[in-house]
């Protein structure tokens, strides 16, 4: 497949600013529940790509479902990259490169029936449905999907990179006595080895005990409150109300946001230190080249509390003339690459649990999230459950815990950051692209005087 790409492209080299092929064979098994029925079964084949041409600035993007079709599928990007392109092509050097990346493969769903597969997701929704008589219905799905990524351009570069996902999603409706409906998800994925899905009872079970547990939960108190995340809620806290702030493309495009993320000013805590990292082993947004075939890096978007870098496509670097990041990124080969995340996180600091609830006389513990929504630098976050925090302890579970607030003003009242960190996998989305594979992590995070929203 490389060496016909790469004879394709050849012609075309000087035809344009810039030219790239991406393909992509994949194939895929999805299985859902909803209750007690089997919602869907689907077993899916696919080859499909697109071609990205960039003249005088002007870009173009042009799918297609076939190799036959190449040949004037690339003429027809470059004829349309030259029609509007009217400034300069900005885009940040980078050397050829040729490499192969091959899954490191446990044991691998492609190898397994389907009978198989759809045994082990029944009996977990058994388990869920069994749990508590106050369990109504539950959402569970199975997905296993391997792909191959063929990507060449007009510069040289030739780079394959196999990719395997396996994810589980389990969801659990209970409802109490006065009709009050309460909720409780979780999740399994891995890059590598179906086994990670199996022996799992107890944690899918979770999805359950949250749900039954939230129902016993009286509506929050609303007003300021010192809070802490746990470490799944920081994950998504810092991901979705900082980390879309650091792409690249939103900031070039708004000068408010240029000027409060001016690279070098101070932003939080020196303890603070908030990290997009593509080479963590294992994790959905873990890949050794973007979809630019720019080698994957660990960047640090907060260092010390200090702003320090922001996350770039090869455009918006050489426009902003920084440094390559590689958060090129699209769902498939039928998407142009824009900038997203990959595994973002905030680090480790070095305060315990204990330590960071102790002198907390009435506080709130957050835990997971339900919803929520960014708009610029204000976001509104529900969590899944929440507990108020008394005299040091945890105490009784409340519901209807929104959090909102300002990004800016939030990070500087951090004050206490946890020595505990956890990943957990999600999907994001951006510019019609939903849902990429990412995944956020951090420790706990406590944080004074938080606007906490109840019923």
């Amino acid at each position: 497949m490389q060496e016909q790409l790469q004879r394709a492209i050849a012609p075309y080299r000087d035809a344009v600013d810039y030219v790239e092929i991406r393909v992509e064979q994949s194939e895929q098994t999805a299985i859902s529940f909803r209750g007690e029925q089997l919602d869907a079964v689907d077993r899916s084949l696919s080859l499909a790509g697109g071609i990205r041409a960039c003249h005088q600035g002007g870009w173009s993007f042009v799918t297609f479902n076939g190799l036959a079709e190449l040949e004037d599928r690339i003429e027809a990007a470059i004829s349309q990259a030259r029609l509007v392109g009217k400034d300069t092509t900005s885009l940040a050097p980078l050397e050829p490169i040729q490499d192969y990346v091959a899954v490191e493969l446990g044991r691998d769903p492609r190898g397994l029936s389907l009978l198989e597969k759809r045994q082990l997701i029944a009996e977990y929704n058994r388990l869920l449905l069994e749990y508590d008589p106050r369990i109504q219905t539950t959402m569970v799905g199975y997905r296993d999907r391997f792909g191959i990524t063929y990507f060449v351009n007009s510069t040289g570069s030739c780079i394959v990179q196999e990719r395997l996902d396996i994810s589980a999603r389990f969801g659990a409706i209970a409802r109490g006595d006065e009709g009050v409906v309460r909720q409780g998800f979780e999740s399994v994925h891995s890059r590598s080895d179906y086994d990670a899905l199996v022996g799992i009872e107890e944690r899918v079970l979770g999805a359950a005990k949250r749900a039954v547990t939230q129902l016993e939960a009286k509506s929050v108190k609303g007003g300021q409150h010192t809070v802490v995340l746990d470490p799944y809620l920081a994950g998504v806290f810092i991901h979705e109300a900082f980390g879309h702030l650091s792409e690249a493309d939103f900031v070039y495009e708004n000068p408010r946001m240029q000027e409060l993320l001016t690279l070098g000013k101070p932003m939080a805590i020196p303890q603070l230190n908030v990290i997009d990292d593509a080479t963590l082993p294992g994790l959905p947004g873990t890949l050794h080249y973007d979809d630019e075939g720019v080698p994957a890096q660990r960047k640090y978007l907060i260092k010390d509390g200090i702003l320090s870098q922001r996350l770039h496509s090869r455009e918006t670097a050489g426009k902003m003339q920084e440094a390559l990041t590689g958060n090129a990124r699209a769902i498939n080969a039928t998407y142009p690459p824009i900038v997203r995340m990959t595994n973002t996180a905030i680090e480790p600091g070095d305060c315990s649990f204990e330590d960071m609830i102790g002198d907390i006389d009435e506080g709130v513990y957050a835990v997971r999230m339900l919803g929520g929504q960014t708009n610029g630098e204000m976001f509104t976050f529900a969590a899944g459950e929440g507990y108020m925090i008394r005299n040091g302890k945890i105490a009784e579970p409340v519901s209807d815990v929104t959090l909102t607030g300002n990004v800016f003003q939030t990070l500087k009242d951090i004050d206490a950051i946890g020595n505990d960190t956890l990943y957990v996998s999600g999907g994001c989305g951006k510019g019609g692209q939903m849902p990429l594979a990412v995944s956020v992590g951090g420790p706990h995070v406590r944080i004074k005087d938080v606007v906490v929203g109840g019923r």
